[in-house]
């Protein structure tokens, strides 16, 4: 397995936050069912979903759960030139307290407007176990990838706090990011999620995955990384932000 190719995948997750979700048809045995899907990547670096219960996919995923999530980069001229990933997954529904509890915390931070229809509503938490992965990084680079997903080692308490601390007193900061980035500077951008190699930011209803300019394995590496980036006058990395 080619760990530069890993690395692009697993990028390429982070930067995207929807994808299309096929499914075992119910209705139509034999038939794969495509759906559009928002996801974000809990604590174990996995898809998760909130799901209807009255959906076709969610039909199909208690009959099999067997599926496929395909992430592409949007707005591309041309599709089979950029980067494009199948994850080969088994669907599991969150049924343990904390668990739901966790991916509903995580959750509502990239899609806040789901708390409303989630709490009105029967829509219930998926997570898509990777259990292999086929990355297109372009023409000629191809890759079957057995390990695509890495834990998130601050996910929790940590990186909460890390997130509200970051909103509340250092906005400035967070403005020179989006700056620094090109990224849309018409509203405020909150950060809503940090992991070892970039962090999120959500900009309306846009998120957007910036990354590190190298990976950091503790909340004071975090606070380093954060802190050159606020003081850089362009971005240190070829890392490239994704809306």
């Amino acid at each position: 397995m080619s760990v530069k190719a890993g690395k692009h995948a697993r990028e390429l997750m982070l930067k995207e936050y929807r994808g299309v979700l096929s499914t075992h048809s119910k209705a139509m045995p034999g038939f794969p069912f495509g759906s559009v899907v928002p996801y974000c990547l809990d604590a174990q670096g996995y898809p998760l979903i909130l799901i209807s219960r009255i959906a076709q996919h969610t039909h199909n995923l208690k009959q099999d759960g067997k599926c496929s999530l395909l992430v592409g980069e949007r707005d591309a001229q041309d599709v089979q030139a950029v980067g494009r990933l199948t994850l080969l997954a088994e669907a599991r529904q969150l049924q343990d307290g904390a668990q739901m509890e966790a991916a509903a915390q995580r959750y509502y931070r990239y899609f806040p407007e789901s708390r409303g229809y989630h709490q009105a509503h029967d829509f219930d938490f998926w997570r898509l176990e990777p259990v292999r992965g086929r990355y297109i990084g372009g023409f000629g680079a191809i890759h079957w990838l057995d390990q695509v997903a890495l834990a998130n080692p601050f996910a929790g308490d940590s990186e909460v706090n890390m997130l509200e601390h970051m909103n509340s007193d250092h906005v400035a900061a967070i403005a020179h990011y989006v700056a620094l980035a090109g990224l849309p500077s018409q509203v405020p951008a909150e950060l809503v999620g940090i992991d070892s190699e970039g962090f999120h930011l959500r900009i309306g209803q846009g998120l957007y995955w910036l990354a590190f300019p190298t990976s950091c394995n503790s909340p004071l590496e975090v606070r380093q990384a954060l802190v050159v980036l606020a003081r850089a006058p362009v971005w240190p990395t070829d890392g490239k932000a994704s809306a």
